[in-house]
């Protein structure tokens, strides 16, 4: 068994969406106690990785106050979060891409050791994560582990027009890693759900 070092891994941040459910805001730029959203995640993984790319598309010049690179999508028509896998795939330097969005504040602080450890044992190209909610199955497609590997398979399966992640990911050798803490990976659409987080800090 190959073991991965955290040092091989950069983290891709997904904030290039348009968050039409939060009124068209720039989400990572929403305020958390008075934080913003892609501050937390910064905060979260830069111990489990060796670098980080945030994925912007609107207000540039505010992301790259946070003090990482910041990448656009290679196109620039919203073509969901697989052109910010994309982004990732592209310009990180590491063996290995951890991707995830920007607005889950709360994601466990061994993300990337349980993905690592099951891309480790498993040998596959793509780890992610899924949580039990109410006795079903819930994926989490956009917190994954992939191999740099990956993107000539998602430049070819972008071509042909189709965004679905878990279509992708059915054509690539992958594996799911169940975690226990469905509230860690609640993430913010609404106003609503970010009142929910904010009570949930308190």
């Amino acid at each position: 068994m190959k073991k991965i070092n955290a040092k091989e891994i950069t983290a891709l941040i997904l904030c290039g969406g348009q968050a039409q459910r939060m009124g068209g805001q720039d989400k990572g730029l929403i305020l958390l106690q008075n934080k913003a959203l892609v501050a937390w995640a910064i905060d979260r993984c830069k111990d489990q990785v060796g670098s980080i790319l945030l994925n912007a598309n609107r207000h540039i010049d505010q992301y790259q106050t946070f003090g990482w690179p910041v990448t656009s999508d290679i196109t620039l028509d919203y073509r969901g979060p697989l052109a910010g896998f994309q982004v990732g795939l592209t310009h990180a330097t590491t063996p290995y891409v951890l991707i995830m969005p920007c607005d889950t504040p709360l994601f466990p602080s061994n993300l990337v050791d349980r993905l690592l450890q099951a891309m480790a044992q498993s040998q596959v190209d793509c780890c992610y994560v899924v949580t039990i909610e109410n006795g079903q199955e819930q994926a989490h497609p956009v917190f994954c582990l992939l191999k740099k590997t990956t993107l000539e398979s998602l430049n070819l399966f972008l071509q042909t027009g189709q965004r679905k992640i878990d279509r992708w990911f059915a054509s690539l050798s992958h594996q799911k890693v169940l975690f226990d803490d469905s509230q860690a990976f609640l993430n913010i659409n609404t106003p609503e759900e970010l009142l929910q987080i904010e009570q949930t800090l308190q």
